[in-house]
This record gives C-alpha cells, sequence and structure tokens, in this order.
C-alpha cells in the first residue's frame, strides 16, 4: 500500500462517505448502505478498495462481517500531512497580514 492507494481510495466522494461512516463506528456492509443509493455488490467493490488501501479492516461476527477505520491508514495519512504541517504557520501569518493590509 502506497500513499497514492489512500489518495486514490479516498477520491471517490463515495467511498470517502462510507469512509466517514466507518468512522462514526464499524458497520456491516448493510449498514453502510442505508441512505445510499448503491447495490450491494458495489458497496462490496468500494469496501475492497478502501480495505486494499490500508484504510479499513474487517471483522467476523456470526455471519455477518463488520467494518472498522483501520488505525494504520489513518496513520500513514497522518505522516503525510505531517511533513506539510510546517508550512502552515508561515503561510497563515502571512494571509493574516494580508488580509490585516487590505483592511486598511
Amino acid at each position: 500500500m502506497t500513499t497514492d492507494d489512500l489518495f486514490k481510495a479516498l477520491a471517490d466522494p463515495t467511498r470517502r462517505t462510507i469512509f466517514e461512516k466507518l468512522a462514526e463506528g464499524g458497520r456491516t456492509a448493510s449498514a453502510l448502505r442505508e441512505g445510499m443509493a448503491i447495490s450491494q455488490p458495489a458497496m462490496s467493490q468500494h469496501l475492497a478498495v478502501l480495505r486494499k488501501a490500508g484504510l479499513l479492516r474487517e471483522e467476523r461476527k456470526g455471519r455477518f462481517v463488520e467494518y472498522q477505520v483501520d488505525p494504520d491508514g489513518l496513520a500513514q495519512i497522518a505522516d503525510w500531512l505531517a511533513r506539510y504541517r510546517a508550512y502552515w504557520p508561515v503561510r497563515i501569518e502571512a494571509l493574516k497580514t494580508l488580509l490585516t493590509e487590505m483592511d486598511q
């Protein structure tokens, strides 16, 4: 799994919605489909992409499979963002200065 895999997986709006639902707590595929106009096979494909990217894990509970966000996948996203976090304070200060100058 690469950073590209993570971002490709989350580039799709449907997968982002699924991921956001999973971030609220573990759910089955059927529960994830609630409120979404998506077939079961399409849901399975989206879950497979998220799983391949390392963003979710699954746990069998009897006949059902519960999907959950994988913290390791989130850690990779956080690591990627951390590289750019150093630039934010300088950019924010520059924006504040620009906005202050525009107000005057």
